[in-house]
């Protein structure tokens, strides 16, 4: 009888585990570990051509990587952050244009802009202004200029950098010259669901603080950042270099390649349409489109579709879901939508 009992606790016991380990499990990481798993089983001639050629992409980034952690990890420190809210105060031309260029440098993730946007909206700051800060926020920040510099050149990197500025420019003032309309009349969620899929932690509120190694509170903040920025670029780049290897051993860049491949502007407008609902991250896309540019693929389309779906990934649609009414969320996705098609035109023209 007790040998029953001790099986039906055991059994007790692993229906509220599983189901708990699978909700702590970083899907992400799994994958890393299930692509060449499945490689190995199912094509094993084909494991070593794969994971040498995923291993050798990622290892040509490592110091790309490392460069761009520790600059993250030092804005953190410092507390520069606070002088991004600078940006949403005074004239209203002038905080779209601040708002939109800090946006596009600023080194908040996704889920870190919550908080953030939260607090501003919270005290009055214009909607226009914060839709140019959350339009141009996604898109680019210090690392991923650094990893795209080194997978798509660093003329990609500084377009893409332009097209997210620009972005947020045009987002920004379409907001704010349609301020009355229905659209963005009382934007607000009653009740915001502020809150973080990251680890948000609130940023230093005192003036910056450059020499931060002299208080032991910002060497705390600074190796935390760095290793958590570490994991993240690496399991995402891992994931990139991991597909890429699949399709370049599995000859099938080609394929997609042609599709995208075309001059025409419907191969942009189609690449910003694909990239919306299939964007994962994007440190994962710049890894992706590298190899597919190098296969022919239309740089104007590898534009559209980094910033199309940057801006609609869902770290980046939540943090927008969370706080505004769904018409200002459907304008936000018609900004990106717009904003990807105009920057896919214009680097086709100059790349």
């Amino acid at each position: 009888m007790s040998g029953g009992r001790k099986n039906m606790a055991d059994q007790t016991l692993n229906t509220r585990t599983l189901p708990d380990l699978w909700k702590r499990l970083d899907k992400a990481w799994a994958v890393v570990v299930l692509i060449p798993l499945a490689v190995l089983i199912f094509d094993a001639p084909m494991f070593q051509p794969v994971v040498s050629t995923a291993a050798k992409a990622f290892g040509g980034t490592v110091p790309i990587i490392l460069f761009a952690i520790t600059a993250v990890a030092y804005v953190k420190a410092t507390g520069a952050e606070n002088l991004i809210a600078k940006a949403f105060t005074g004239n209203p031309v002038r905080m779209i244009i601040m708002a939109a260029l800090l946006g596009g440098l600023s080194p908040f993730c996704s889920c870190e802009v919550i908080p953030f946007i939260a607090a501003l909206l919270a005290v009055g700051a214009p909607l226009a202004a914060v839709m140019a800060f959350w339009l141009a926020s996604p898109l680019m920040d210090p690392a991923m200029f650094f990893v795209t510099s080194g997978e798509l050149g660093l003329a990609f990197a500084i377009g893409k950098t332009v097209a997210a500025v620009g972005l947020g420019m045009l987002g920004g003032f379409a907001t704010l010259a349609f301020a009355k309309s229905a659209v963005f009349a009382d934007p607000l969620r009653e009740k915001p669901q502020i809150g973080g899929c990251c680890g948000v932690k609130e940023p230093f509120q005192s003036t910056p603080v450059w020499a931060f190694w002299r208080e032991a509170e910002r060497r705390v903040a600074f190796r935390e950042s760095f290793i958590d920025n570490a994991l993240f670029l690496a399991k995402w780049l891992m994931i990139a270099y991991l597909f890429e290897a699949l399709m370049i051993e599995y000859e099938t860049t080609q394929y997609v390649a042609q599709f995208l491949g075309g001059e025409s502007v419907f191969t942009i407008v189609l690449a910003a349409l694909v990239g919306m609902p299939a964007y994962l991250n994007g440190y994962m896309a710049v890894g992706l489109m590298g190899g597919l540019v190098e296969q022919g693929m239309n740089p104007g389309a590898a534009m559209s579709f980094v910033i199309a779906g940057g801006v609609s990934s869902i770290p980046a649609a939540v943090a927008v879901w969370a706080l505004v009414k769904p018409r200002v969320f459907a304008a936000y996705l018609g900004f990106a939508l717009t904003g990807a098609i105009l920057a896919g035109i214009a680097w086709s023209m100059v790349a």
